[in-house]
């Protein structure tokens, strides 16, 4: 099995410096590059199948983004937001790019996909082909106070059975996985504190970013977003999931027609998001991004 290395690069916010750990497989000389970037309450970890599938065409790198896993925690968590997540991003592709200076391929889940869509829509991007996993710029309301506040529950649980077993209940929209798959899904994104208590793996400051939204705010966010997805020019594919709450089929249509004009792929029995585990999911990705 095909194993990764952990990394990390120190990265800067307007309050200060911050460690972003990432995991790397394969050929650290290959000059091909996919950056992998989870979700809100994700981790790297999310990508080892995916990473192992493609570690022989690729160099994958896939961060814990600031304030996840094992980042480091910004001092001021206003920053916790997409500018932020690009910054950080830009000085990780500076570094894994170093000794090639080419450009990178993207992999975006939800708010990986967000960051890609920043990234990828700047003046000499070094974005060539960007994968958006169940995210648009347009978000439903509903869904979006669903995670605003599933973020914001400080939880603890006296032991990792029934830590995981929250854990699995609310992905659910996941679809179906294994009792293994549901295992390592849980134990990704948990850790043990000193009193024994099991909790979650992230900053409870992501969440004040979310409280601190006015409708005002989401309407800015969200004319801005769709102006950067306009201004993408690389190949670019849209995933869906079927009954995802998150990314409407109305908007997945809508950026099939408009700005890079996505393709469109959706996966049937998952909601937000697809976890691209699964062979019939990874070969969607392997398909657009080699073409095999």
């Amino acid at each position: 099995m095909i194993e990764a290395k952990i990394k990390s690069v120190q990265c800067i916010s307007p309050a200060g410096l911050h460690q972003m750990s990432y995991k790397e497989w394969g050929d650290e000389a290959n000059p091909r590059v996919l950056i992998c970037v989870h979700g809100v309450t994700r981790v790297g970890d999310d990508f080892d199948n995916l990473a192992r599938a493609l570690a022989g065409h690729y160099r994958v790198v896939a961060p814990d983004v600031a304030g996840r896993g094992r980042s480091g925690r910004l001092r001021n968590p206003q920053f916790y937001n997409v500018l932020q997540y690009v910054s950080d991003m830009v000085t990780l592709i500076a570094r894994v790019t170093a000794n090639s200076g080419d450009g990178v391929d993207w992999f975006g889940t939800s708010m990986g996909g967000l960051i890609g869509i920043a990234l990828a829509s700047l003046p000499d991007t070094p974005v060539r082909k960007l994968v958006l996993n169940d995210i648009g710029p347009t978000l439903d309301p509903a869904a979006l106070l669903r995670i605003g506040d599933y973020i914001g529950q400080d939880l603890r649980f006296p032991t990792f059975e029934a830590a995981a077993r929250f854990v699995r209940e609310v992905s659910q929209s996941f679809g179906e996985h294994s009792e293994d798959e549901w295992h390592k899904l849980a134990s990704d994104v948990l850790r043990q504190e000193p009193d024994g208590q099991w909790v979650r793996h992230y900053d409870m400051g992501l969440a004040l970013p979310f409280r601190s939204a006015t409708p005002e705010s989401a309407q800015a966010d969200e004319a801005m977003l769709w102006a950067a997805y306009d201004a993408i020019r690389c190949p670019t594919l849209l995933v869906r999931g079927e009954h995802s709450d998150l990314l409407s089929r109305e908007t997945a249509a809508i950026m099939a027609g408009r700005g890079p004009r996505a393709s469109l792929v959706e996966i049937a029995n998952v909601g937000h998001a697809p976890t691209f585990i699964h062979d019939d999911q990874i070969a969607i990705a392997r398909q657009f991004l080699i073409g095999t």
